[in-house]
């Protein structure tokens, strides 16, 4: 139970999350639903906005999880015991999370990589699916420079699968191709097709010059009428 100043706390964490989110990108796309029900949501590590992308995607959807953290990572940032994790080192508590319906949200990669193939999993990840009875949910993203000064994220969440090692693997690096196709071929300057904006994040330069230079397009157009014979 949190006592009144740690609940305030976590709200302005959350808050935080959010904002950092929205205001280093352009925005949030998604492919696929979040789960609707206890799962391990298992990704790929390949981007240091990894840890704010999900949960603040979790908190805006008001769907209960945990994401498994490191116990150093806990040591470093201790306040963030208190925003929805469970350190790597107490299995029980995440298995205690999926058995009150929560999604357990696991990197099986184990650290941060570079962005492109997938990393070693650890079996950890169907190991706590099996303990527990629930599915495994794959989950690929990106982030990514494309057509504007912001870097865009993108996910995409896969459809539940059995608890094994190999099928995960299979899922998740059929996943990261097909997205890094889309990322390659589409258009620049617009969003991957298929994706649903999930949060906005900041306008490039060049599109708020162009807001501008229609809005001032529109004055000039209205003055030059009033003025007409």
């Amino acid at each position: 139970m949190m006592r009144p100043w740690e609940r305030l706390l976590s709200v302005a964490f959350k808050a935080l999350f959010r904002r950092t989110v929205q205001r280093g990108l352009r925005g949030v796309w998604v492919r696929g639903a979040l789960p609707g029900q206890a799962c391990v949501l298992a990704g790929n590590h390949h981007s240091w906005w990894d840890g704010y992308l999900l949960p603040v995607l979790f908190w805006g959807g008001g769907r209960p999880f945990k994401i498994v953290v490191g116990e150093r990572r806990l040591q470093e940032f201790a306040f963030f015991r208190r925003l929805d994790t469970v350190s790597a080192s107490k299995p029980r508590e995440a298995l205690a999370a999926l058995g009150r319906g929560e999604v357990l949200i696991v990197f099986p990669e184990g650290e941060l990589r570079p962005p492109g193939p997938l990393g070693g999993l650890n079996r950890g990840v169907v190991w706590f699916a099996e303990r527990a009875g629930v599915p495994v949910v794959p989950v690929a993203s990106r982030v990514v420079l494309r057509g504007h000064e912001l870097a865009e994220a993108y996910l995409v969440f896969g459809a539940p699968i059995e608890p094994d090692l190999r099928l995960l693997r299979e899922q998740l690096e059929r996943m990261l191709a097909e997205l890094d196709d889309q990322i390659r071929t589409a258009p620049a300057e617009e969003p991957l097709p298929g994706f649903e904006l999930r949060l906005d994040g900041r306008k490039s330069t060049h599109e708020r010059m162009a807001a501008w230079g229609a809005a001032l397009g529109k004055l000039i157009g209205l003055a030059a009428r009033k003025g007409a014979p």
